[in-house]
């Protein structure tokens, strides 16, 4: 076995490596650039090697130090992960040159499947079904479009040597080909140095199932069942679930027995996972289904496998690497229940999915998931990697428990000031066309403005930030005996346990969770807020008890801005008459909203506020002057 392994990778998937070679007593090394010298998976490491400054093509991607890194920290092997060097068949041959262990396939195999059109040309060999298509040699555009005519439209130009949807566009008509192209290759050389292009038939109700297979040096191929991809974004991955929905027992008997065909094709050894796409017009069915392509690594995704299948898909790999048989059969391997995976990203769907780097100053995740992560409070996402935070993953005895199970955690974690893309998970999610397994790739295109429209907090979000506690309720928490000066106020919020109230009694901020003693509670997050969640989206309120919620006021009915920020909403004039608890604006601060309300009823007297007005923290913005009698 393996002793001590180089990670050549950062990140969640190294802190998930480091996981599961400690618990296999391995010890092990991180390499980090710049960037990554306070990273979490730096930390868990039993050593760590600088490698370069923070642009990935002058650290993660320089073979030669990683190589140099193993060497002088006595490493005798390297696991790559996913993404940067994994599917590099020239570093996997240099580490080997190295006299070190490759946790990964053959570079053989990595080079038989890096050309997509070299590689169906294999599978249609090995009797694994293959989109109709063109793979020539003859790369001329008037080549091109006659195939491409012969085929029929719509069609699909993809990069030989593509992957993560660049170097493809869809074509719908002949008069369209040749800019497609065009674009296409060029796209294609800027991202792979190589412009050669195959034709696909474009699916109608395309599905993307892939098949996790493994493989080992004593000739053992298994399969460990399928995924379902098809939730993506512009073809990168949204939501991935295993097994795939709708799949009959006889389907999946074929796809897997493919899937299995095709890595002995290429005497795989590893984590592999072959990639279909399948015709759903009608369901899923056998002779729908035709191979894509194979990932030589390990995939994003491979949790949901591990859920359902209780192996741990890395333990394999090391015990693989270090010359032991696939640990199972395929008949001991069998689908327990249903998992999803969701991908939370530090980036703005509302502004087209862009990067929102920077200090994570807050995060609260729910406890009822798996989270694979490498985010903790207090660091840092950087503007140089993938602004991944986490991925959560919830395995339960159906997909609509496990769904159920997802939103639940959408609802109860919370990330600030970053903007993340949890409110677009939680609305994908909850689309009525996932939910019933109606799914095809293009689903999240045709729901796009729906799924990342941010709407304003609703009345019903605005009245549970804070309500007055009737006598009654003061059963509930053992408090009937207390009696208080000032008035007794309560607010909802999120913590990593479970879901409580925060209780506001005679000026002190009590935390509460039913069946529990009451607990006084210093601070959840800077000054006096709470948060309030509906759908995913997470909303601060600032508080003022016991006068009001979501308000800072003064005892003479001042509101106050909590913070510096921009008022986003104005929902009153002066002179306007209020009622207790209604929201008279809405500031935006670190990218949160925060609606501030009025404490009592009154009429709205001094108003400084002005919509798309900046203002300082503590600066007077309105004040309400109280109706006679109150």
């Amino acid at each position: 076995m393996i002793k001590k392994l180089l990670i050549a990778n950062r990140g969640e998937i190294a802190c998930r490596i480091i996981r599961t070679a400690r618990a296999m007593g391995i010890a092990t090394v991180a390499v980090y650039s710049d960037a990554d010298a306070k990273a979490l998976h730096v930390r868990q490491a039993d050593e760590a090697v600088h490698i370069g400054p923070s642009p990935a093509a002058e650290s993660y991607l320089v073979g030669d130090k990683i190589i140099a890194a193993a060497s002088a920290t006595g490493a005798e092997a390297i696991h790559p992960g996913y993404g940067f060097l994994s599917e590099n068949a020239g570093f996997a041959q240099a580490v080997i040159d190295a006299g070190l262990i490759w946790v990964g396939p053959k570079p053989s195999s990595i080079e038989a499947m890096g050309l997509k059109d070299a590689a169906k040309k294999l599978m249609r060999e090995a009797g694994v079904p293959v989109t109709p298509g063109y793979e020539g040699e003859d790369q001329s555009v008037e080549r091109l479009s006659a195939e491409a005519d012969k085929i029929g439209y719509p069609v699909l130009i993809k990069a030989v040597a593509g992957g993560g949807g660049k170097g493809m566009r869809k074509v719908d008509a002949a008069s369209d080909f040749a800019a497609a192209l065009e674009s296409c290759r060029r796209e294609a050389k800027a991202s792979f140095s190589n412009d050669d292009v195959l034709l696909e038939k474009w699916i109608t109700s395309p599905r993307h199932i892939e098949v996790q297979v493994f493989g080992d040096s004593h000739g053992n191929v298994v399969h460990l069942f399928e995924r379902d991809c098809s939730l993506q974004r512009r073809h990168q991955k949204v939501i991935e679930e295993a097994p795939a929905p709708g799949m009959d027992p006889d389907t999946r008997e074929a796809i897997c027995a493919a899937a299995v065909r095709a890595a002995k094709a290429v005497d795989y050894e590893g984590a592999g996972t072959i990639e279909f796409i399948a015709d759903a017009s009608e369901g899923l069915r056998a002779d729908r289904i035709f191979f894509m392509e194979m990932n030589t690594r390990l995939q994003v995704e491979h949790p949901v496998t591990e859920e359902i299948t209780g192996v741990d898909l890395v333990e394999w790999q090391l015990r693989v690497a270090s010359g032991e048989a696939v640990p199972l059969k395929q008949d001991e391997l069998s689908i327990n229940g249903h998992a999803i995976e969701a991908r939370l990203y530090a980036e703005d769907p509302a502004k087209g999915f862009l990067p929102s780097p920077g200090r994570v100053e807050t995060l609260v995740f729910d406890y009822r998931a798996r989270l694979e992560s490498a985010v903790e409070e207090g660091d840092n996402v950087s503007p140089f990697y993938d602004p991944m935070i986490a991925k959560v993953i919830c395995h339960s005895k159906d997909r609509d428990c496990a769904i159920d199970d997802l939103l639940r955690w959408l609802d109860n974690s919370f990330i600030m000031p970053i903007t993340t893309n949890k409110a677009f998970l939680y609305a994908c999610v909850d689309l009525p066309e996932f939910k019933n397994a109606e799914l095809d790739t293009g689903l999240i295109g045709r729901s796009d403005e729906h799924l990342t429209s941010i709407p304003a907090p609703s009345q019903r979000v605005l009245d549970a930030a804070g309500w007055r506690i009737k006598e009654e309720t003061l059963d509930r928490y053992g408090w009937s005996d207390r009696r208080f000066e000032e008035g007794l106020y309560g607010f909802r919020l999120n913590s990593a346990a479970r879901p409580r109230h925060v209780i506001y009694a005679g000026g002190e901020k009590f935390s509460v969770s039913l069946n529990a003693p009451a607990q006084k509670l210093a601070s959840d997050l800077d000054g006096d807020s709470v948060i309030v969640t509906q759908r995913g989206q997470s909303y601060v309120f600032s508080l003022a008890p016991p006068h009001g919620a979501g308000a800072v006021s003064a005892a003479d009915g001042a509101i106050l801005a909590p913070m510096p920020g921009k008022v986003i909403a104005l929902d009153v004039s002066e002179g306007d008459t209020v009622t207790e608890g209604q929201r008279l604006m809405v500031l935006e601060a670190m990218k949160m909203e925060h609606a501030l309300t009025a404490p009592f009823a009154g009429t709205v007297r001094d108003l400084a506020a002005s919509a798309g007005g900046q203002v300082e923290v503590e600066a007077m913005l309105a004040r309400i002057e109280a109706d006679e009698g109150e």
